[in-house]
């Protein structure tokens, strides 16, 4: 009897050493966003799918924002091996290149998530986010989004007009210039501050996120009056790793993890549509909130004020001009413009 506990005591820990010893290669990932939210719920699976689909041979170790450092400084901590990779809106690296905030939101560009996911992938987005991330030792492995972005609000917004003067959160850069330009007053504050900025009048509007998430955080609920579908906002989302750790990938799950970042992206646009879907009857439910949805005209009015500025923003660096030219050629061609 204490023969067979003993063999079955050695079969179980062989068992646990090779279970342990899996996976061929792993890879620390840090998202830029909190473990409770629908995007990295969607990344999680994306982790998973990997690792299903290598055989177990790559295991992709997904972290929730900040676990290891700000989501500001994921480009840094990849470049000094304290992670091997990220899923981040690239728009965040707009301080070390304004190019990095020109393409990770090219604010009034994107009419659906379509234009955007075709540009990267076929209409030169792809070697630009390749060039833009050489210097820092990171191979841009494909791009993703979410959906273009709803836009919360206190008071009616139904065209450019009523943006002038309106106390508005914004992130810093492009996005900032392009609202000051059409009359707003942008002002600085965390994402984590917006619900608050509302609900004590810093603020009576807000560039946030998808119509969903707004609904889910109760946004919709002191800001009564939200602009649905979007007409400014499509913030690219990229996943990258390490150049070092991706040389070392064999060929074969370099493929794996191409594809299957293609699949994320058609994966995360889809499940959030269905959402802001469901989200939208929710609030359309709810008499105390009007959703404004904007003319083509005043649709067009913003790209016209954005697209003077994107040729602004342009100036302020080598790369960000190689950017804007790109797009806007893409634009062009595509008859987008």
């Amino acid at each position: 009897m204490n023969f067979s506990k003993a063999l079955l005591t050695t079969a179980l820990a062989g068992l646990v050493s090779v279970t342990a010893q899996a996976a061929d290669f792993t890879f620390k990932i840090q998202s830029s966003d909190p473990s409770g939210d629908k995007n990295y719920q969607v990344q999680q699976e994306w982790a998973d799918r990997v690792e299903a689909l290598s055989g177990g041979r790559l295991d992709i170790e997904l972290l929730p924002v900040g676990s290891v450092v700000k989501h500001t400084e994921t480009l840094d901590a990849i470049k000094m091996g304290i992670l091997d990779g990220h899923v981040t809106a690239t728009g965040y690296f707009s301080g070390k290149d304004p190019a990095f905030g020109l393409i990770g939101n090219t604010v009034g560009a994107w009419s659906d998530t379509s234009q955007l996911l075709q540009y990267i992938n076929y209409g030169g987005g792809y070697q630009v986010m390749t060039d833009l991330y050489a210097p820092y030792g990171i191979k841009f492995v494909g791009g993703s989004t979410t959906g273009v972005e709803s836009f919360v609000s206190k008071v009616p917004l139904n065209g450019v007009e009523d943006l002038k003067g309106l106390k508005l959160r914004a992130p810093e850069g492009l996005v900032q210039q392009v609202f000051a330009a059409a009359g707003a007053s942008p002002v600085n504050l965390p994402g984590s501050e917006v619900f608050t900025g509302l609900s004590k009048g810093v603020i009576d509007a807000a560039d946030y996120t998808v119509f969903s998430t707004n609904q889910k955080a109760g946004m919709n609920d002191v800001a009564t009056h939200p602009v649905q579908p979007g007409f400014h906002s499509l913030p690219l989302i990229d996943i990258s790793v390490s150049q070092k750790k991706w040389d070392k990938l064999p060929a074969d799950l370099q493929e794996i993890l191409t594809v299957s970042v293609r699949d994320f992206a058609q994966d995360i646009t889809t499940q959030l549509r269905i959402a802001d879907q469901l989200a939208v009857k929710e609030a359309q439910a709810n008499p105390e909130i009007t959703i404004h949805d904007w003319s083509a005209q005043e649709r067009k009015k913003f790209r016209a004020i954005a697209q003077s500025q994107w040729e602004i923003y342009a100036q302020k660096s080598p790369n960000a001009e190689k950017v804007y030219n790109s797009i806007s050629t893409y634009l062009k061609e595509n008859g987008l413009l």
